[in-house]
């Protein structure tokens, strides 16, 4: 039976894998003929200030492995490098396809662009096809009784759940080596300098860097699974998936690390399927509130809230010598390696926006330049609730204390001193506060008082509340 289409172009975008790749697959079914091609956006590539960003060396050594795996196979995949809204149209063109293949995005540069290349695409009679991939559920199909967003997680997630319990998680278990790649050779991978970027520290990092490790990282998680519920909020121990940056980019699937849960149910998988399903619930939010989008807080009325916006505080948090120990090596840990433990971007979101009284804004924006793991969805989605002003948020009344914090989740000190040398010498119980102990060390004095700033805190929420009150 003949193919719908001829020749197909997979445009692979945030979903960098050859195995369980929705797009990949329908263009293989469809088309007689799939090439694949990855562009080095300049759109997005020239925002970035720092050319020693480890997100384009991460996917500049993600992409030598695919190709390699292509080579194997006889085929290749083409690196481009430019607008995609140019250089999608004129390689779909060149190679005469018929038609081009992807994964749909949700945030709006996404959105437009798509659309913008779907309309350029048209007039040369190409088609554009574009699939549900990078979430299991969409934002139009996990919707309350009466067909309205959530905004609250609980209830979400119960209906997620039930679907998901119910569909299971799709996983397309084709294999790469029968899907009908074009036999072609593409020109060599550029050079990083070519792109404008240099190379980073990213390979002396716990990091998987191709298809084989990451699969290897999978299996290690998988082992440590069941303990995941009660290993996850300590930094110094390995509790947590390390999967986050595979998540970002797609170099997994979700439906393969939801498998990993539905298929071996209990409080820890239960603990970590809740957390991929917070991923989608945040994806719902900004493609259903897309004010979120546009540097808006999800309640409104907070976007009122009289920060005191210190540059002088602003610059010790982002350096880590706030003089809060669990703050600063948790800052440390970013600006050394792309990566912060998640209980730990909670304690010090909360710590900028509730003890430093400065906008939450300025912490997302931060975290966007530092993180290797970035997703706006879910870094928006965590700054609004630990800052109180989001959907479903952290109580505006509730306000991390960050030595009990530190005490809690990081008890020996061990996670505190790897980052912050000069407090070696201190034991378990005066690391967290090093200062009562010895004043001539060389660390920073505490930056703010909590009780005092926490007061501080709960009157700029009151006075917005009040006035929203007497509107009412």
């Amino acid at each position: 039976m003949s193919k719908l289409y001829q020749k197909s172009l997979v445009w692979l975008r945030r979903d960098l894998r050859l195995h369980d790749n929705t797009a990949l697959y329908q263009a293989h079914l469809r088309s007689e003929k799939v090439n694949l091609c990855f562009v080095f956006d300049t759109e997005i590539l020239n925002a970035l200030s720092d050319k020693k960003d480890q997100r384009v060396d991460f996917l500049h050594r993600i992409l030598l492995d695919i190709k390699e795996t292509l080579k194997k196979l006889q085929s290749d995949i083409w690196i481009l490098h430019g607008d995609p809204k140019t250089e999608i149209p004129s390689l779909a063109k060149s190679i005469q396809a018929d038609a081009v293949f992807a994964n749909r995005d949700y945030e709006k540069y996404g959105v437009l662009r798509d659309e913008n290349i779907k309309k350029s695409l048209n007039l040369q009679n190409i088609s554009f096809e574009d699939y549900k991939d990078q979430v299991l559920f969409e934002a139009n199909e996990v919707l309350t009784k009466t067909s309205t967003p959530y905004s609250v997680f609980s209830p979400y997630r119960n209906n997620h759940l039930e679907k998901l319990k119910l569909t299971g998680a799709g996983r397309l278990n084709y294999k790469v080596d029968t899907i009908n790649f074009e036999k072609f050779s593409a020109n060599k991978m550029p050079p990083l300098a070519e792109i404008g970027f240099e190379s980073t520290n990213i390979s002396n990092l716990p990091i998987a860097l191709k298809q084989s490790q990451i699969q290897s990282q999978i299996k290690d998680f998988e082992g440590r699974l069941n303990n995941y519920d009660q290993t996850r909020n300590y930094p110094a121990i390995k509790g947590v998936s390390y999967l986050s940056v595979h998540n970002r980019f797609g170099t997994i699937s979700i439906r393969e690390i939801a498998d990993l849960c539905l298929n071996n149910l209990n409080s820890g998988s239960n603990t970590w399927l809740n957390e991929l399903i917070w991923r989608d619930f945040y994806f719902q939010i900004i493609v259903n509130f897309p004010h979120v989008q546009d540097g808006k807080s999800f309640k409104q009325q907070y976007d009122q809230l009289e920060y005191e916006n210190s540059d002088h505080l602003f610059e010790a948090w982002k350096t880590g010598n706030t003089g809060f120990p669990i703050v600063d090596a948790a800052m440390r840990q970013m600006n050394q390696t792309g990566y912060m433990h998640n209980r730990l971007r909670m304690i010090v979101a909360s710590f900028l926006t509730k003890d430093l009284l400065i906008d939450w804004r300025w912490g997302e924006r931060y975290f966007k330049e530092k993180l290797i793991d970035y997703d706006f969805s879910a870094n928006n989605g965590g700054w609004q609730w630990a800052a109180s002003v989001g959907c479903d948020a952290q109580p505006w009344f509730r306000i991390f204390n960050p030595l009990l914090q530190s005490q809690k989740f990081d008890p020996e000190g061990k996670f505190i001193k790897k980052y912050i040398p000069e407090l070696e010498g201190f034991d378990k119980k005066s690391v967290h506060e090093p200062h009562q102990k010895n004043s001539n060390i060389t660390y920073a004095k505490p930056a703010v008082e909590h009780a005092l700033q926490r007061q501080k805190a709960l009157q700029m929420f009151e006075k917005i509340n009040n006035v929203v009150k007497k509107q009412h």
